[in-house]
């Protein structure tokens, strides 16, 4: 029953209530010029944010097939999955938790056949804000380029989750946000990871800040 409920109900409720609130929402976009870089960019890339700023974004990207979204393979994983199949993404089942190593490969193969993908800079289950080491190494064997982006509401819930989920209230203002693209050249060591580890957390942090300016 659960199962059915999960593949058959949920999502499309969620879908509902997900379109439902942010067709309310008064979108801004503080850096149209940085989204349009890699929409028109011919090659692959990596779109990197916070798992707690996945709601609107969510909703942003809406109809991307192009854009393929990394989805846990638990029965929790079931229902994000159809959800993200039904706003219009191609869904890629794996695990950077259980089986890194094969949710990997598939994300490589991916970028490789020139395509674009999304991977939570915190993964699924954190901690919070603190970025992993994973989607630089998938940026260095590909030399696809991340792209930081976020999102600030001006009014809004903080879930009580390890991840502080922001979701805008109907009727607010919502602004995307998006950053440079940071290259991780292929001979890059321990070192530079790290450095650029630390770069990814700066700038989520402050183009989560930009946009919760007026």
């Amino acid at each position: 029953m659960k199962k059915f409920l999960f593949n058959h109900v949920f999502p499309y409720l969620l879908y509902g209530v997900l379109y439902l609130l942010c067709g309310l929402i008064r979108e801004v976009n503080k850096n149209p010029a940085k989204e349009d870089y890699f929409n028109t960019l011919d090659g692959p890339y990596i779109l990197t944010l916070w798992h707690g700023r996945i709601f609107y974004l969510f909703y942003h990207f809406r109809n991307r097939p192009d854009l393929n979204l990394l989805v846990s393979p638990s029965e929790d994983g079931d229902l994000l999955a159809k959800t993200a199949e039904l706003i219009g993404y191609t869904v890629v089942r794996g695990s950077t938790y259980k089986n890194p190593i094969s949710s990997t490969r598939k994300l490589i193969r991916i970028l490789r056949g020139k395509g674009h993908i999304i991977v939570v800079a915190d993964g699924s289950r954190g901690p919070c804000c603190k970025a992993q080491s994973g989607i630089l190494q998938i940026a260095r064997i590909t030399g696809a380029p991340l792209i930081p982006m976020t999102y600030e509401a001006s009014r809004k819930v903080e879930v009580n989750t390890w991840d502080r989920h922001v979701v805008p209230m109907p009727f607010s203002r919502c602004a995307v946000n998006f950053g440079d693209p940071i290259f991780i050249p292929r001979d890059a060591d321990d070192s530079f990871i790290a450095e650029k580890n630390q770069e990814i957390e700066n700038a989520l942090q402050r183009l989560t800040q930009e946009a919760g300016e007026s």
